[in-house]
């Protein structure tokens, strides 16, 4: 797929590409302050139809969002040999009780048999976290465990 970067003197870099489906131009405007423009045009046509601008968080969010359902069907992809693994995503919210804490206080591997195997941050993908990895509200957990593991997962991270 091939991206087009344009220089935006003044304001920041373009980034678009044409979607396969509808044909429909998407990209982004990262502009200088740390915001972000997503942005939506027609195919072949430089405007754009539809402008969203985004905090440098919930850019990064997005950008969690987007990245941790493709790390997911790549561990899923793996994992399909082995009967009863499972993968699972879980953002985590502002209001989580571990937003600012570190992954060891979660105790989930102790708790769920299920392991935190990577985390999605601002695009980025840390794998194998440790102990000492701070939770940050934004991030996804890559979690893997038996379907009984990630549920209880999913309890501790939202209700501590």
């Amino acid at each position: 797929m091939q991206i087009d970067v344009t220089p935006l003197p003044g304001v920041g870099v373009r980034k678009d590409f044409a979607a396969r489906k509808g044909g429909r131009r998407i990209g982004i405007v990262e502009r200088r302050d740390g915001t972000v423009d997503l942005l939506v045009g027609r195919p072949g046509d430089p405007e754009v139809t539809e402008q969203i601008t985004l905090s440098a968080d919930e850019a990064a969010a997005l950008a969690s969002l987007l990245g941790a359902p493709q790390v997911v069907a790549q561990l899923e992809a793996e994992h399909r040999e082995f009967d009863g693994v499972r993968t699972r995503q879980f953002p985590v919210g502002a209001g989580s009780p571990y937003d600012g804490r570190t992954l060891g206080e979660t105790r989930l591997r102790t708790r769920t048999k299920a392991s935190i195997v990577a985390a999605m941050r601002t695009g980025a993908v840390i794998a194998s976290p440790g102990p000492e990895f701070p939770i940050t509200a934004g991030d996804v957990l890559i979690v893997v465990g038996s379907t009984e593991g990630l549920d209880a997962a999913a309890r501790i991270l939202r209700d501590g």
